[in-house]
């Protein structure tokens, strides 16, 4: 049974629906040990503490380069015996000590079929944003695995989510996250603890 360690920086909704999957048996090779927050009144630390699953604020601010905030989150990680790690709405650029002591072991979940609209400035609402100025047709949500390049690493799971008419940002970033997030991100993992990856 794998430790896992959820990194988050704002509302958790993707955290939820990991802690649904292990509260359903969905998770049953990894069980969900510590919440890392990059921020501290991120609502995630709130799913967690309800959840029962100790948590960490771990701010980038406090730290003075990229380096010495990734000594600090591993520090946490070792603290906790962490075996894996999910990137859920984190928006700190993992440091490569934390991708190099976790290698094949950090999957992370995009709003968008990878290759498109994925890289460095892509996230949270303005993959959506340049989903729908592009007039694609299909958007959707991609997990992969974590490497030094941003969102470039090996994918595990995708699907698609077909575009509305009249869909806003928020409409699709809301569909992305019902209809291909939420159900992607509990799969990939235990796919990860179960060493099917």
């Amino acid at each position: 049974m794998l430790n896992v360690a959820v990194l988050v920086s704002g509302g958790g909704t993707n955290l939820q629906a990991l802690i649904d999957a292990q509260a359903n048996g969905g998770l049953k090779s990894g069980r969900l040990a510590l919440v890392v927050s990059s921020r501290p009144g991120a609502f995630a630390l709130e799913r967690a503490a309800k959840a029962g699953i100790p948590s960490r604020v771990v701010r980038r601010a406090d730290f003075a380069d990229a380096a010495a905030y990734g000594a600090a989150l591993l520090a946490v990680l070792r603290e906790f015996g962490i075996g894996a790690v999910v990137l859920a709405g984190f928006l700190s650029i993992l440091d490569r000590s934390v991708i190099e002591a976790y290698p094949e072991r950090i999957l992370n979940v995009h709003p968008s079929l990878i290759p498109s609209f994925c890289g460095e400035g892509y996230y949270g609402l303005r993959v959506h944003e340049a989903a729908l100025a592009r007039g694609v047709k299909l958007t959707g949500a991609t997990v992969h695995l974590v490497n030094e390049v941003p969102d470039g690493g090996r994918i595990v799971l995708q699907k698609a989510v077909e575009v509305l008419p009249g869909d806003t940002p928020e409409t699709l970033q809301k569909r992305v996250m019902e209809q291909a997030e939420w159900q992607l991100l509990p799969r990939a993992l235990e796919l990860l603890c179960s060493g099917k990856l």
